[in-house]
């Protein structure tokens, strides 16, 4: 975790980032998944395509390694996106087993063309505004304690990075930006979460609402700061099994990861928070 963001007054999110809980157990015992992903004695093999939203790059990669450990005789590839870009792609006809979106409404774009049946929540995801390193602003926090509003943060001369509406992070930002009465603050619209990041990484913006996860991801490249706000607009990650999957039971399995109290756990430790 970024050692910067406890400094910041992100206090309140990284309490939801790192609590636990039982959902993730009480999943595994009701559909008798393990912490491998397997069921019974079936060989998983061959290949496994996985469409997920751009911000489970990392902790997805993590997964599908140790899924690959545990599986030697499987390749699985990702196809990592903003979440609308893979909702078109699957509904247009590309071949996937998986599909992990970033919001509910993307995966019933799926499910409303039968092509997603039943997918589960696995991980939640509140949004940060994070600077460049160096913060060359000088933003900060306001006296007083407590989690701030965005407009108690930003100072208006700021340049601001925010994913395209069309994808969850950018209808959660404008979520929180409306709330905080800032609809028209963005100067950039990025096609999804990880444009945003690189874009403050990079001091092309002065500011970007990325989710906690990625500032995870940043480590020390970044500030981050909590606002009341993000509260408003938690996007929940569904996650299922394809119904022209290639390898549906790979695919079974995968999920079956992702929900076991392993997956659960590489989650939280990725900065998602328990659903």
């Amino acid at each position: 975790m970024n050692r910067r963001m406890a400094a910041l007054g992100a206090a309140a999110l990284l309490a939801l980032a790192g609590c636990t809980g039982s959902s993730a157990s009480s999943r595994d015992e009701a559909t008798g998944s393990s912490a491998a992903g397997t069921s019974g004695s079936e060989q998983i093999t061959g290949t496994l395509t996985v469409f997920a939203a751009a911000s489970l790059t990392d902790v997805f990669t993590e997964l599908g390694d140790q899924f690959m450990d545990d599986h030697p005789g499987l390749e699985v590839r990702f196809n990592f996106a903003g979440s609308s870009a893979l909702a078109t792609q699957i509904t247009q006809g590309a071949p996937a087993d998986v599909f992990a979106s970033a919001d509910e409404v993307q995966m019933a774009k799926a499910g409303d063309a039968g092509l997603a049946v039943d997918p589960a929540v696995f991980a939640e995801n509140p949004l940060m505004l994070v600077v460049p390193a160096d913060n060359p602003l000088g933003i900060q926090l306001p006296g007083g304690g407590g989690v701030p509003s965005l407009t108690e943060i930003l100072d208006h001369d700021a340049t601001m990075a925010v994913c395209a509406p069309q994808v969850p992070c950018g209808a959660a930002a404008a979520k929180v930006l409306d709330a905080a009465g800032l609809s028209a603050y963005p100067d950039t619209y990025e096609e999804d979460v990880r444009a945003v990041l690189t874009k403050v990484e990079l001091g092309e913006v002065d500011a970007g609402l990325v989710y906690v996860s990625d500032v995870h991801a940043a480590g020390d490249k970044v500030v981050a700061f909590g606002f009341s706000e993000s509260f408003q607009a938690i996007n929940r990650y569904p996650i299922s099994v394809l119904t022209a999957a290639p390898n549906p039971a790979a695919a079974q399995a995968f999920v079956d990861l992702v929900l076991s109290d392993d997956g659960q756990q590489t989650l939280r430790d990725a900065g998602f928070l328990e659903p």
